[in-house]
């Protein structure tokens, strides 16, 4: 299965892949596609950027491309897209973009949402811009539960701490497998 992890910033998305990549020894990891363009030797601005953004979008899009399975994957397209969307305002047209996004979590099994959760899990540091963090949550809600994007792919958003999350994922990837 082809596993991507989806959410705004400091929701627990990392910790969440660790505990179930421990679960499930067989599958690899991909990271953020921020860390992966770092690796690349990108260098992205301390504030990302429209072109840093971009940048990671289409390495998100490429890293699925690659068609690996059983892969647990850190970030998704959509994702950086809902940054795209609440950061750059209207100097970037995500109807461009649409459509290589449906297409590429097409090719996914399963997307774990982790909201914001009301008694939020991970603390926010002083600095970070809770409106932003916000604004990117519910625009994926909407690209993801509420399928603004169209894309056949069944998400699964996650609930509490990080033990009862990789509970639902593995029960859910379980569920998927014996189907």
């Amino acid at each position: 299965m082809r596993i991507a992890f989806s959410g705004s910033h400091r929701v627990g998305k990392s910790t969440l892949i660790e505990r179930v990549a421990e679960a499930l020894p067989r599958y690899d990891t991909v990271d953020e596609p921020y860390n992966l363009l770092e690796e690349d030797g990108y260098e992205s601005a301390e504030d990302p950027s429209v072109e840093d953004f971009l940048a990671q979008l289409e390495r998100s899009i490429g890293a699925l491309a690659e068609g690996e399975s059983n892969v647990l994957y850190d970030r998704c397209p959509a994702d950086i897209l809902a940054y795209l969307e609440v950061g750059a305002g209207g100097s970037f047209d995500a109807d461009e973009w649409t459509e290589q996004v449906r297409e590429a979590i097409e090719s996914l099994d399963l997307i774990v949402f982790v909201p914001i959760e009301e008694r939020d899990r991970i603390p926010l540091p002083a600095h970070e811009d809770r409106m932003q963090r916000q604004a990117v949550h519910d625009r994926l809600h909407e690209l993801l539960i509420e399928n603004a994007l169209g894309a056949s792919v069944e998400v699964l958003v996650v609930h509490g701490d990080v033990a009862a999350r990789a509970k639902q994922v593995l029960s859910r990837v379980r569920a998927l497998s014996t189907s």
